[in-house]
């Protein structure tokens, strides 16, 4: 039989109360009864209850973290500042890998709404946020994006970086820009496609539909990429890529197919990941793992709050 606190108070020979107290680092418990307390938990093998901790305190200690894949780069880094500052603060997380499946979303919205945490940061979603929106009432909810409504969030003004970035391109004299996206119904890629439209219309360019590439995360998406270019009639002199992976693929790529870069394709990544800086990629530094623990911090706080990060040109040799 599992010994419960009234065993332990029953072996030291004093009240369940004095037990609670040591159990709880009380300061005001003579010693010899919180040696014979200590004892007494040796000795029938206690353990203490820590879902009737929680139940007491209103608080599990987790925060849960949802984000589609754990294997990729900007994902791995925006973890890692998660997991510090939780370390920090002696919180734990809980990991919903979801594969962007709406379900996995409301999982864990549920497991907020049931108390088996105390907040939920979205790193990326698929939900709507009407479909969100009602669980705040539960606790706070954290967003990794900017977003017009009441909720928390830390956000890189995605227009602006990607116009700044098609501006830099169009400065170093490509004109036929194409870019690389992951999902084109994310609102981050919204706010890029919105940026790229923009762009080409300020500039009096045409859209050719045909160079926006989609489901772009691995290296292997970038090699399906430039594979595509290599047999269009029509191809992009530049390419602005989403994330350094795919950036590598299609540089990978273009030198077994003999197109010069820069000179044939600019390339220009994204987050400036190790791979960027091994096969020197022009890139933007997107301080993920700064996101990450702003993102936590904010997690813990009942207050709404907005806080923007900013990037940086890293020039190399792509373009």
């Amino acid at each position: 039989m599992v010994a419960n606190i009234r065993d332990v108070a029953r072996i030291a020979g004093v009240s369940v109360t004095t037990v609670s107290r040591v159990l709880n680092h009380h300061p005001y418990v003579q010693e010899e009864k919180r040696q014979a307390v200590l004892a007494a938990i040796e000795k029938s093998g206690y353990v203490k209850n820590m879902n009737a901790v929680n139940l007491s305190t209103g608080q599990t200690g987790m925060i849960g973290v949802v984000l589609p894949f754990t294997d990729h780069p900007y994902f791995a880094a925006l973890l890692k500042g998660l997991a510090e500052e939780a370390r920090a603060h002696r919180k734990k997380l809980v990991l919903f890998q979801t594969d962007y499946q709406a379900d996995q979303e409301i999982e864990a919205l549920e497991m907020l709404k049931h108390k088996q945490i105390d907040a939920l940061i979205f790193c990326s979603r698929s939900s709507e946020w009407q479909v969100i929106k009602p669980y705040q009432s539960f606790g706070p909810i954290v967003m990794c994006e900017e977003i017009q409504e009441d909720v928390s969030y830390t956000f890189i003004d995605q227009y602006q970086v990607f116009l700044n970035a098609l501006h830099y391109l169009d400065q170093k004299g490509y004109q036929q820009i194409g870019y690389c996206i992951g999902r084109r119904s994310g609102t981050n890629s919204q706010a890029r496609e919105r940026a790229y439209r923009d762009f080409l219309k300020s500039r009096q360019f045409p859209v050719n539909e045909s160079w926006i590439f989609e489901n772009c995360y691995h290296v292997q998406d970038g090699e399906r990429v430039l594979e595509e270019i290599s047999v269009a009639t029509q191809r992009p002199d530049a390419l602005l890529v989403t994330n350094d992976q795919t950036a590598a693929g299609i540089l990978i790529k273009a030198q077994e197919k003999g197109f010069s870069v820069p000179e044939d394709l600019g390339v220009m990544g994204f987050d400036n990941h190790p791979i960027a800086g091994m096969l020197s990629i022009t890139t933007i530094e997107l301080p993920l793992e700064e996101m990450g623990r702003k993102l936590f911090r904010q997690s813990l706080k009942q207050e709404i709050s907005k806080e923007e990060v900013y990037v940086k040109l890293v020039e190399r040799k792509t373009v």
